[in-house]
């Protein structure tokens, strides 16, 4: 009954998923800290957006899970895009979520080219830039594990 509901959800989430091209969209974005992230400058990564909101409760349920996944994987950059939330917002989010990978404030260009809809959405993008899987809603450990794995 558990393996039919996790498909299930993965399911859904694959046809409520955005409609991206194979390359993904680049974007520069900036992280709370101050540092600058350029898309492009990964490649050769394995890389997993996950666009969240601060009011978004299933965003708040994953958010735990990506942190663990994050600190187990070194070797995978996972990035935190954050839809709304002014700096200190998002800063005691981070905080309080125990958000260990770094935050992200979306920007229109990034918005209009990821074209996300539904929250929480994730994008694994493979190390040559190619968009490997698009998610909307949760994703928990073992989805995100299967899905950067296939990215691989």
């Amino acid at each position: 009954m558990l393996l039919l509901v996790v498909v299930l959800m993965q399911v859904i989430g694959w046809l409520r998923a955005p409609d991206l091209p194979e390359q993904a969209p680049d974007f520069r974005l900036v992280t709370l800290e101050g540092e600058p992230v350029h898309l492009a400058e990964l490649q050769g990564q394995v890389v997993v957006l996950n666009f969240w909101a601060t009011w978004c409760g299933p965003c708040r349920v994953e958010l735990p899970s990506f942190s663990r996944y994050a600190q187990a994987h070194p070797d995978v950059v996972v990035l935190g895009i954050a839809t709304d939330g002014t700096q200190a917002e998002l800063r005691a989010a981070q905080r309080s979520l125990g958000i260990s990978y770094p935050v992200l404030r979306i920007d229109s260009a990034t918005a209009a080219a990821y074209a996300v809809q539904t929250l929480p959405t994730t994008v694994v993008i493979d190390a040559q830039g190619r968009v490997s899987s698009a998610h909307s809603g949760i994703m928990l450990g073992p989805q995100l594990a299967i899905a950067v794995d296939l990215a691989r």
